[in-house]
Order: structure tokens, then sequence, then C-alpha cells
């Protein structure tokens, strides 16, 4: 059992060393340490609000798939992205990922929508 704690710390580890964090006037970009489609780091917005935090992919997921030719605008792929959002937990606000979090839960939150970020881009149109 000592060698599973030991490889789950080295996980951890590498998570936290490999995940960049960076002040952008009142937002904090992160930089996780996975690649989305396009063998690109993922990037998410943090922003602290009234109510807690709001984490956002600031549109690149909606606007990418776009950008590659894939239309969300017939009823089927609308409701595929809808499916796949509800599935994390994650809503689609003109076009931007979102998801409210607290300091409670901000650590499940983020992975939320890191996951709707990969599955949605992963998905693109087929």
């Amino acid at each position: 059992m000592n060698d599973i704690n030991l490889l789950m710390d080295k996980y951890y580890s590498w998570l936290k060393d490999k995940t960049a964090w960076k002040t952008v006037d009142k937002w904090v970009e992160i930089t996780a340490p996975y690649l989305d489609h396009n063998n690109d780091y993922i990037q998410i917005y943090l922003k602290k609000d009234e109510e807690g935090y709001l984490l956002t992919d600031g549109g690149s997921t909606i606007t990418g798939l776009i950008q590659e030719g894939c239309s969300l605008d017939t009823p089927k792929r609308q409701k595929l992205l809808q499916l796949t959002l509800n599935g994390y937990g994650i809503i689609e606000n003109n076009g931007t990922l979102q998801v409210k979090a607290t300091p409670d839960n901000f650590a499940l939150r983020k992975h939320f929508l890191l996951q709707a970020i990969l599955a949605v881009g992963y998905s693109r149109c087929k």
C-alpha cells in the first residue's frame, strides 16, 4: 500500500508543479497540464464574485469548435452540448462554459470544468 501512496503523492506533486496560476486584471488564468484536442494546454479563468468564485473557459471551447467549422446551431448539436455540460454541472452562457464554486467545492468544480472542456472538444462535430 505504501507504493500506492507514493504514486498518489507523485501525481499530486506533478499536478501542482505543472499547473500555472497567473493574475490578469481581476481574473486568475489557470493553465492546467491537460491537453485539448489540438494538443494545447487548457486554460481556464477564475474570478471572485459576491457569491464565491466563477470559473470559465473564457469562450475558447465553443469558439474553437466554430472556428474549426463545427456549427452548433442545429437542435441536435445543441442538445448534445447541453447533455454533455449537464453531466458535469456546467452551464453555457453566451458561448462561455461556466461554473460557480465555493471554497469548499472549488477543486471539484474546477475538475468538472476541465472535464467538460475535454468532453466537448473531443466530441467535435462528426
